[in-house]
């Protein structure tokens, strides 16, 4: 079997390796951009055959589309939802700004396998990549549609279940540290006492909010552009096409989407991919926080706050034995920072439709469905290998807590602003607590000092005059 057959496109003949599903549009891409090996993931091809399939029922069902092509279409379509023939979308990232050559991938992979389910040669065209497949489409409004479907799918399945994971282990730590009083920070100095499990709970609740924003993003992605063709206008596809495909679409994925309200907007701007990275960078944000202030808690074990003690995942150091490392931490804190950059490449992506078409749609989908991939998955890990170890440690909390100069807060409503800071500095000056010098100068009775002095106390709200005031 010779290694090439020769196919033409509309430029003229092209080597096609004689095993590929592919096409000459596909090989003159591969050839056209060799810039970075970067493929679109998985979840995007799986968006393209759903788009390909509900395309072709649609136009079976307004009579355009032969019945015996229809079905091979149908069922090689499937096959490309299934992962079967991801090894043919072999064009890099870096390619035409519409996605057209990943448009006609798709679209010559699933025209050689419908001829091939026919008992036709791959290549020989019995069933068009153009005609058939594409039939009321455009790669305008065909990429725009999978960037959406790829990542609304991705929130759905991945990312609102892997936050709400972790905001359920955070939870459970904040009920498990509740009883734990320690000092609370502020500018990284000494404030007033909080407890270990409000601190988790603050965690907690970012997470779940980052659950809500994550939906937020998916409802900016639920309006799809199919139906626009080229320009929004709707050219070379009957009325009532969009809805049909769309119903195919929503019941393949359980996911409302609906034809856009607006096709020029649909298809110029990609104002929703950037709402919904701009969701994902402040989940990132969150998650390095977060990620900071538990090794920052864990830091020691002897010479820093050493307030909790992280699980021990692995050696921390190649030339300091013994020593570990909150790993886990620092893998979310990149994460953070990738998908902070990331935003900031959809950014300028989302700048660049120019008229009818925004022309950076390839790296808009691939940072967008990388940004929900890493976040995904490290915030499982996370999870799992770091927050759910986590252990408190009750004795150095307290011991930080007696010492803090900040409790003479609770003192400033009965003795006053100025002789409560008097206070504290002579502690600070002598070694000694706040209740020690309290007590030495007699500024209240020393009941009334020991309940202002209640540690537990001052982590509630109370009236004026009393802890927690």
């Amino acid at each position: 079997m010779p290694d090439f057959r020769i196919e033409k496109d509309s430029l003229g003949e092209m080597q096609v390796p004689a095993n590929a599903y592919y096409g000459a549009q596909t090989a003159r891409a591969v050839e056209n951009f060799p810039i970075s090996g970067l493929h679109f993931p998985r979840r995007f091809i799986y968006a393209l055959g759903l788009i390909k399939r509900a395309c072709a029922r649609a136009n079976m069902d307004l009579g355009d589309l032969d019945e015996r092509l229809g079905g091979a279409i149908i069922q090689a379509a499937t096959e490309v939802i299934e992962g079967r023939w991801d090894a043919e979308f072999v064009i890099d990232i870096f390619q035409t700004g519409s996605g057209t050559s990943t448009n006609m991938n798709a679209n010559e992979v699933i025209a050689n396998r419908a001829a091939e389910i026919l008992g036709e040669a791959r290549g020989g065209k019995a069933v068009h990549p153009n005609d058939h497949v594409n039939m009321s489409q455009s790669s305008n409004d065909v990429i725009p549609t999978a960037i959406h479907i790829a990542a609304a799918t991705a929130l759905t399945d991945e990312l609102i279940p892997a936050l709400t994971h972790l905001y359920e282990t955070l939870a459970a730590k904040a009920v498990e540290f509740d009883p734990i009083i320690k000092s609370g920070r502020t500018h990284l100095m000494d404030a007033t006492p909080i407890r270990l499990g409000q601190e988790f709970s603050g965690y907690a609740e970012q997470v779940t909010k980052g659950t809500e924003r994550a939906s937020h993003g998916r409802e900016a992605l639920l309006e799809l552009a199919l139906g626009g063709t080229a320009v929004g206008t709707g050219i070379n596809r009957r009325p009532p096409f969009p809805a049909k495909a769309i119903a195919y679409l929503t019941a393949d994925t359980g996911l409302e989407f609906r034809e856009a309200y607006n096709h020029f907007e649909a298809q110029g701007a990609r104002d929703g991919c950037v709402e919904a990275s701009g969701e994902l960078k402040t989940i990132a944000c969150s998650l390095m926080k977060i990620a900071n202030d538990i090794r920052w808690l864990a830091s020691g074990p002897r010479a820093g706050l050493a307030e909790i003690t992280l699980p021990a995942t692995q050696p921390g150091s190649s030339i300091m034995p013994g020593k570990v490392n909150p790993v886990m931490c620092e893998a979310v804190t990149m994460v953070a920072a990738q998908v902070i950059g990331y935003d900031a490449t959809i950014a300028v992506c989302g700048m660049s439709g120019n008229f009818e078409l925004n022309v950076m749609m390839p790296v808009m989908a691939y940072d967008l469905l990388q940004a929900i991939h890493l976040l995904s998955t490290v915030s499982r890990v996370f999870a799992d290998r770091c927050v759910a170890g986590i252990t408190a440690n009750a004795e150095r909390c307290q011991e930080t807590v007696e010492r803090n100069l900040a409790i003479c807060t609770a003192l400033a409503p009965r003795i006053g602003y100025d002789k409560a800071a008097a206070i504290s500095k002579e502690a600070f000056a002598t070694g000694r607590t706040v209740r020690e010098v309290a007590r030495e100068w007699k500024v209240l009775p020393e009941d009334e000092l020991d309940a202002l002095l209640d540690f537990r106390r001052m982590t509630e709200p109370g009236d004026l005059g009393q802890a927690g005031g």
